[in-house]
């Protein structure tokens, strides 16, 4: 197993430890880890050189396939209701990045965000189907065919968050080295070049929009189950900027750095708002700027550089 993976998985068990250790985080670690696992599928895009200003209509498609499934069906348990929420953005990312993969740049972020204010504004309207503004309750199902309490329920959540990071942590970390995902980094620097060698830039730029779309599909179900409640608000412009803002902060060179990204986002934003509630915005800006500014490749690129300076002593 690579250091990388190692210290994410020392980090993911201090992490578990924390939650159970302080039981009032737990809420704040689960959405946290669906947060970094949301911008992980932005950093898949950013790696090819494009953003996405919509993609929380994943994690929406999501949330409220588990909340339509589980009041339909209230015998399903959990872990299937994530699998078909998942399953859903997937179809969903497959259909729509059939057509939005023919773009690129400003035209591709910005058609992302009129898609998922589409859906917004849907959801809002048909109150018989999506409850309006006031969203659907997502009732507490089993886990693994056992009924818990809402204590037990939200620690088995943050396991399953963690597992399921650690997991997309690997796959995607591979994928990036692979062919496939080596190539997707091609399309950023000279599409063209790969279009002369045989390589069709846009069904490697629609592969990786659909990993992109299952990682937030996925972020979004457990964020339903995690909050009892999914509204339209999940699919809005600004949860979209959230997930950009993470990706940003973490930086895309490696997988890990979406959680690394997400975490200090999550408790940045918690603590800000306690402390300075009327500009916690402000806190958070400040902080992006800083980071751009002295760490364009994000957390993540300090950590690589840092390492690769300690490889480098004698």
């Amino acid at each position: 197993m690579r250091p990388s993976l190692i210290g994410a998985a020392i980090a993911a068990a201090i992490l578990l430890a924390v939650g159970f250790g302080f039981p009032w985080l737990k809420i704040p670690l689960i959405l946290a880890f669906c947060y970094g696992m949301a911008a992980l599928g932005i950093g898949v895009l950013l790696r090819a050189g494009q953003i996405s200003f919509g993609h929380a209509m994943y994690a929406c498609i999501s949330g409220y396939t588990v909340a339509f499934l589980g009041s339909r069906f209230p015998g399903l348990d959990g872990l299937l209701l994530i699998v078909l929420g998942t399953a859903a953005s997937i179809v969903a990312g497959m259909l729509i990045g059939a057509f939005v993969v023919r773009y690129r740049e400003i035209f591709f972020g910005m058609l992302n965000l009129a898609l998922s204010m589409v859906l917004f504004t849907i959801l809002g309207k048909f109150y018989a189907y999506t409850g309006g503004t006031d969203g659907l309750r997502v009732n507490r199902p089993t886990l693994l065919g056992m009924d818990l309490s809402r204590p037990e329920f939200e620690g088995a959540l943050l396991v399953l968050a963690i597992l399921a990071s650690l997991a997309v942590i690997w796959a995607v970390q591979r994928y990036f080295r692979s062919s496939a995902g080596q190539a997707l980094a091609a399309i950023k620097t000279n599409e063209t070049r790969l279009e002369y060698l045989g390589v069709s830039a846009r069904k490697l730029l629609w592969q990786g929009y659909v990993l992109s779309a299952a990682l937030c599909g996925l972020s979004g179900s457990l964020f339903g189950l995690s909050q009892g409640l999914v509204t339209p608000e999940m699919g809005y412009w600004l949860r979209s900027g959230e997930f950009v803002f993470i990706a940003i902060l973490g930086g895309s060179g490696h997988a890990v750095g979406a959680f690394v990204g997400a975490l200090l986002y999550e408790f940045l934003k918690m603590y800000a708002a306690a402390l300075v509630s009327g500009a916690w915005q402000l806190v958070l800006g400040a902080t992006l700027i800083v980071i751009i500014y002295f760490l364009p490749k994000g957390l993540v690129g300090l950590f690589s550089r840092r390492r690769s300076a300690v490889e480098g002593q004698p």
